[in-house]
């Protein structure tokens, strides 16, 4: 990460990049989309909702553990995968502290 010169920002600027670079691949929306309409899944699953190969939907997942945005449980042979409710959270916050700003801006700028 060195390159990208992370380290002058801030946590909150940083997490908020690391979930948004996660969110940044269609594949891994349908399987937030997914897990949001499951209680629980395990991972041939979603391999059936996505026409995609097993080894590509398991390094999409394996993207949206490692930024937090859902979380894996190993059960027997299988890994049972759900939405991490905080990382979305942190995500609404994010977002209505934007509109909030918006809303009270009323100026179209451009």
């Amino acid at each position: 990460m060195g390159a990208t010169k992370t380290e002058h920002f801030t946590g909150k600027h940083n997490s908020i990049a690391i979930l948004a670079k996660a969110l940044g691949h269609p594949a891994r929306i349908a399987i937030i989309e997914y897990l949001l309409s499951v209680e629980t899944c395990i991972c041939g699953d979603i391999v059936n909702e996505l026409p995609l190969a097993q080894a590509t939907v398991s390094q999409h997942l394996k993207e949206l553990k490692n930024a937090g945005l859902i979380k894996g449980s190993i059960e027997g042979n299988a890994v049972c995968y759900c939405i991490d409710e905080k990382a979305i959270s942190r995500l609404q916050t994010y977002f209505a502290n934007i509109s909030v700003k918006l809303a009270k801006k009323k100026t179209d700028c451009c």
